[in-house]
């Protein structure tokens, strides 16, 4: 499992032209589930964005955490991300799990989220949609969990 953690002022989501998704101060997370990726990884994942330190305390020193601050979690799925990209000028997708399984494991990801954060600070994108993210990057400060 790959996350992709972007620290925003705000972001939203929009499928049609509608909005689906939408925090202020917080956490845009893009998750993209691999092949071996099982619930246990998705829960790991999920406590590790939960209290990974990437906001600035009273030294402007990065040792607050989403939890710390009570920030959003925006999380959207990314399979992009599990992308093969070593070789060649097209990206492989075959470390990707199946949609079946990424979907199952996106949906545990944000259930679990949700139960052990905030479910009115989780957001989310809709999985599989052609999405448009709109996002204002804090810093720029982005990390690529794994």
């Amino acid at each position: 499992m790959r996350a992709l953690l972007q620290r925003v002022q705000h972001a939203s989501v929009c499928v049609d032209g509608k909005t689906v998704g939408a925090i202020e101060q917080g956490l845009l997370v893009f998750l993209g589930v691999g092949k071996d990726d099982d619930v246990i990884k998705t829960h790991k994942m999920i406590e590790k964005i939960l209290k990974y330190r990437v906001f600035s305390d009273a030294d402007d020193k990065m040792n607050l955490s989403l939890k710390d601050i009570q920030g959003g979690l925006l999380i959207v799925s990314q399979f992009t991300l599990q992308a093969e990209t070593a070789k060649g000028l097209r990206p492989s997708f075959t470390p990707a799990a199946e949609p079946k399984t990424a979907k199952l494991l996106y949906d545990e990801a944000i259930v679990f989220a949700k139960q052990h954060y905030s479910e009115d600070l989780v957001q989310t994108g809709e999985f599989a949609a052609d999405m448009q993210i709109s996002i204002v990057n804090d810093g720029p400060v982005t990390f690529l969990l794994e």
